[in-house]
């Protein structure tokens, strides 16, 4: 179903509902005979979708400020908006395959669809479909492999990350796998220890490293013992 939109309302029914929901913008007018045939088709295409694809109409003798904001200079003129800007627009009218084309082109790729709805429910089994069907998606490992971490499956976590670059998410999940695996019970205590070994020991390192991730930046002893090993290496 179509939505008339006014200067006030633009901001909520078009910029932020296309955060989440692409959305045709329809610049008409009542004299506009193009429009008389455009907006017809905008509406059907739009409404066969189930709200996956939003049309907006903006009557621009009401509305002279969205016509000014946009350059809008003939109409029917329709932009459309995808994550809260502009994406592309076109003047006069089209024809009917043409614009199904363009709002089929809008739709979510299903199989994006079903990984978001399987990393919602968020179960082991959901996240391990979720990961078969994108194997090499950011979002589906990290989510499998921060879910292993919790569970006890820290070893199979460490396995699965390498499949995908390494991001500040992917060292987070990885060094509190690794933890979780010789666990720590005074981040303080085994820091000053570790820090007598770092230079001349990889894994002493690899884990004096793995803590100060594991603790963050916000902590405001990280940037203190990252300034140690820094001295303590060179």
């Amino acid at each position: 179903m179509a939505v008339d939109v006014t200067d006030a309302s633009f901001q909520t029914d078009v910029v932020e509902k296309s955060k989440t929901t692409p959305v045709l913008v329809d610049f008409w007018a009542p004299w506009c005979e193009p429009c008389k045939t455009l907006t017809p088709i905008l509406e059907r295409t739009t409404d066969a979708t189930g709200g996956q694809v939003v049309l907006a109409k903006v009557n621009i003798d009401e509305n002279p400020g969205l016509m000014q904001a946009f350059g809008i200079k003939s109409v029917p003129t329709v932009v459309i908006f995808k994550d809260g800007q502009p994406l592309d627009a076109f003047m006069g009218g089209q024809p009917e395959h043409m614009i199904q084309n363009l709002v089929t082109s809008l739709l979510p790729d299903p199989t994006q669809v079903r990984v978001h709805e399987l990393l919602e429910q968020g179960t082991e089994q959901a996240l391990r479909d979720a990961v078969a069907l994108v194997p090499g998606n950011e979002d589906a490992v990290c989510s499998l492999a921060e879910f292993l971490v919790r569970t006890g499956g820290a070893e199979e976590a460490l396995t699965l990350l390498p499949r995908i670059p390494e991001t500040e998410r992917v060292r987070r999940i990885a060094a509190a796998a690794r933890l979780s695996l010789n666990p720590v019970d005074d981040f303080d205590d085994q820091l000053q220890s570790l820090l007598e070994r770092v230079r001349d020991d990889e894994a002493a390192r690899q884990e004096y490293l793995d803590i100060l991730q594991t603790m963050g930046p916000e902590d405001p002893r990280t940037a203190k013992y990252r300034k140690q090993l820094t001295a303590r290496l060179f």
